[in-house]
């Protein structure tokens, strides 16, 4: 199981990931991964990235995006 520290440094290497992409890479169930960024988000060493905030995702460009709106999910970094 991981914890804070895995947590964290998947995130330096990564950039930013979303929960699920997070739970899969270190094999560790989604409710504490969920509770593990809860606790980092707390402890103000990784935010949330909200989709309005994704520069790679224009209004409107969905329909064509092949993903089909995957930049509406949340995604995970950390704090510079």
């Amino acid at each position: 199981m991981a914890g804070l520290k895995e947590v964290r440094d998947l995130l330096a290497l990564r950039g930013r990931l979303e929960t699920q992409q997070i739970s899969q890479l270190l094999a560790t169930p989604l409710p504490r991964i969920e509770a593990l960024l809860s606790h980092l988000e707390r402890m103000k060493l990784a935010v949330r990235v909200s989709p309005a905030s994704d520069d790679a995702c224009f209004p409107g460009s969905c329909r064509r995006c092949p993903q089909r709106k995957s930049c509406l999910s949340e995604q995970w970094t950390l704090l510079s």
